[in-house]
């Protein structure tokens, strides 16, 4: 599967065969949630939630893909991420893009 953030793949014609998505909604657990609140004070990288907005942006990107790819698609262009806070702590991402195949 080809992933892209263009709106086109050089040299292959497209058809466009519909909007695909992926999303998830998570969060570190309240050991973390408090180590990361004290890093707030003194500044510098909230590294716990680096690495849970990562997990995110992986896990909705595969769900995307798991979906571009039961319609039949060789590839998803425009691709795009949001992401939302939905409480202290947790985040919603969400992963979207065109699921398109190849014509030539």
């Amino acid at each position: 599967m080809i992933l892209v953030n263009t709106d086109y793949i050089t040299g292959k014609e497209l058809e466009m065969l519909g909007l695909v998505r992926g999303s998830t909604i998570q969060s570190k657990h309240i050991g973390k949630d408090i180590t990361q609140s004290f890093k707030t004070l003194v500044g510098g990288e909230l590294k716990a939630y680096n690495e849970m907005m990562n997990e995110a942006r992986a896990l909705a990107t595969k769900r995307m893909v798991e979906e571009a790819e039961a319609m039949g698609a060789d590839a998803i262009v425009n691709i795009r991420y949001a992401s939302a806070a939905v409480m202290q702590g947790a985040a919603e991402v969400i992963a979207y893009g065109t699921a398109v195949k190849f014509l030539n």
